[in-house]
């Protein structure tokens, strides 16, 4: 089933295909395309190409670099990137900070940091979670306590992804004890490089290094670097956390990476229950985009609309069942995850082990799936 798009947007397609396919660095491309992981360069390069033919941040607004696009061709951007192998841009800048920043933060903010935010200039870490405060986010315990103009933050963040490469990390902390603990947190924008912190990395279970612990000792950060008001953080962490869970859900990535192992797995697919295995996710993938269309059409004011956590909850679950039906299909040739490209088992078998076991994470990050499924009983059930 395709969208019945307008020639209108249906020319739109055809142009962002066409930059994808052929005008995009072609060894990124392939690094995605076969599976493998990009390097900290691939991703700033991939961010700063986007950036320089304005496809980098079209959901901001346009003064700050984004398009006066719709609803549905941001989606078509979305999903003719991922089906090309294009690394979508940096969450923690394109689809967490950035839009916080021209939300809630103040105009010198809005003029320091958007411009390099966009052109990855500034790689910009995640610190919301912590030891005890995870799905439960209110329950932080980093405090920042005022210093004359300044603040001095103690504690610690915990799971931030790709954090060895983080320049600046946007940051929830304690800022009133004494209250309500959604009522006394804010949002701080700290330097990764101010005497106190310290990155310390957290192996993961496939052997790669993708999330960090993250601790501040009485780290000294300017005042000015609050965004929004004090202790309205809960505001803004409610409102990125909404972005997040939109984009939690790569459909098109998803998509892709079934059809792939659909070309490699051969006759392996002859066998009639695990055709329907590969139909059922087809379907499934397919009401999960039309999910994503609705969710994308009922956020553009700001407050993302309670599907996102459908979205969320779904798009994950799918994202770990193609990966397993991979694992599954590899058999014995994915206890090979560890031979070098002469080996004779094909990449997409050695692959398919470190994939599967990475994906464990997907439905824990942006809010575990048990939190989901108690805001859409809450919020959409009405139970």
């Amino acid at each position: 089933m395709q969208l019945e798009l307008s020639a209108e947007d249906a020319a739109f397609r055809d142009e962002m295909r066409t930059f994808f396919t052929t005008e995009f660095p072609q060894d990124i491309r392939d690094t995605v395309l076969a599976g493998r992981h990009l390097t900290r360069e691939q991703i700033v390069a991939s961010q700063q190409a986007l950036n320089a033919a304005g496809l980098a941040v079209p959901h901001w607004p346009v003064e700050w670099g984004g398009k006066d696009w719709t609803t549905l061709q941001r989606h078509l951007w979305h999903e003719e990137m991922q089906r090309a192998g294009v690394p979508t841009p940096l969450a923690f800048n394109a689809s967490m900070i950035g839009p916080v920043l021209a939300q809630f933060g103040s105009q010198e903010q809005k003029e320091r940091f958007l411009p390099k935010t966009a052109n990855l200039d500034i790689w910009w870490s995640q610190g919301f979670s912590e030891p005890d405060a995870g799905s439960d986010l209110a329950s932080l315990r980093t405090t920042a306590v005022r210093d004359g103009d300044d603040w001095i933050v103690n504690g610690q963040k915990t799971w931030t992804t790709l954090g060895q490469y983080g320049d600046w990390i946007f940051t929830l902390v304690r800022t009133d004890p004494d209250v309500k603990k959604q009522a006394g947190i804010s949002m701080l924008l700290i330097d990764m490089t101010l005497d106190g912190v310290e990155v310390r990395p957290i192996e993961m279970i496939d052997g790669g290094h993708e999330v960090n612990e993250v601790w501040f000792s009485d780290v000294r950060v300017p005042g000015d670097l609050l965004v929004g008001e004090l202790n309205g953080g809960w505001t803004i962490a409610k409102f990125l956390l909404g972005n997040e869970r939109v984009g939690v859900a790569p459909v098109g990535a998803t998509k892709r990476a079934l059809a792939t192992l659909k070309e490699n797995a051969g006759d392996l697919l002859d066998d009639p229950l695990t055709r329907a295995r590969v139909a059922e996710l087809e379907n499934e993938l397919l009401a999960l985009e039309l999910t994503a269309l609705r969710v994308v059409a009922h956020s553009t004011d700001g407050a993302p609309h309670p599907a996102s956590s459908v979205l969320k909850l779904k798009g994950t679950v799918l994202q770990q069942a193609v990966s397993e039906l991979a694992l599954d299909l590899a058999g014995p040739g994915a206890l090979a995850s560890g031979a070098d490209d002469d080996s004779p088992v094909p990449g997409w078998a050695r692959r398919s082990a470190p994939t599967y076991l990475n994906l464990r994470k997907a439905s824990i990050y942006g809010g575990s799936n048990e939190i989901q499924r108690q805001i859409i009983a809450r919020t959409i059930l009405g139970l």
